[in-house]
């Protein structure tokens, strides 16, 4: 059965990475870079502040700083060296000779789980609990596809990787949405339209 899932994971991954055209090799890139995200961050931070007031919005980012050191550890510190899982793009993987990549880039030696798509679909999870509303959840989990994507465009991920990548985040985001929110119930903060 695994070796049935490795064969569908790598025909998909060699047609999702195959669909590479050379305007795109740039938009891609910079969407997996995690610096390029800053403005939509601050953006994002804003909106809190708006909604949730000073307080609360301090209490989220520390839960978000919560979040993403356990979405990132669980994939980059515990899951990646324990299954060991090379990136399609190294040399020791079975189609490195026919990965698309760009700019020469690969990343460390193991895959899966992906480290970008455990914190983006972390961060959408948990923010789309606290931003409510139909277009927060498009608009958060879509980024989060859109990354998750990237990754595979690149050259540097299985479809696989970002599966369990965003099966991670999605977990760790409700736990911690679900605890921050026992915590604001507790603490009796005041926050409007919740």
């Amino acid at each position: 059965m695994i070796d049935g899932l490795v064969q569908i994971d790598t025909t998909l991954f060699a047609w999702l990475n195959g669909l590479h055209a050379l305007w795109l090799d740039p938009v891609m890139y910079a969407i997996s870079l995690k610096w390029a995200w800053v403005p939509v961050y601050v953006w994002l931070l804003w909106v809190l502040y708006q909604r949730l007031g000073l307080k609360a919005t301090l209490g989220a980012l520390g839960a978000i700083a919560l979040l993403i050191l356990l979405a990132d550890q669980t994939a980059s510190g515990l899951l990646k060296p324990w299954i060991a899982r090379y990136r399609p793009c190294r040399p020791e993987a079975e189609l490195a000779f026919a990965v698309h990549t760009v700019y020469g880039k690969c990343g460390g030696a193991y895959g899966f789980v992906s480290s970008h798509a455990a914190n983006f679909f972390a961060l959408a999870t948990f923010l789309r609990g606290i931003l409510r509303g139909k277009a927060w959840g498009w608009g958060l989990w879509g980024a989060a596809i859109l990354v998750a994507y990237s990754r595979v465009y690149l050259g540097v991920h299985y479809p696989g990787d970002v599966i369990g990548g965003a099966l991670v985040g999605l977990g760790w985001g409700a736990l911690v949405r679900w605890a921050w929110e026992r915590f604001v119930r507790r603490s009796g903060l005041s926050i409007p339209g919740s």
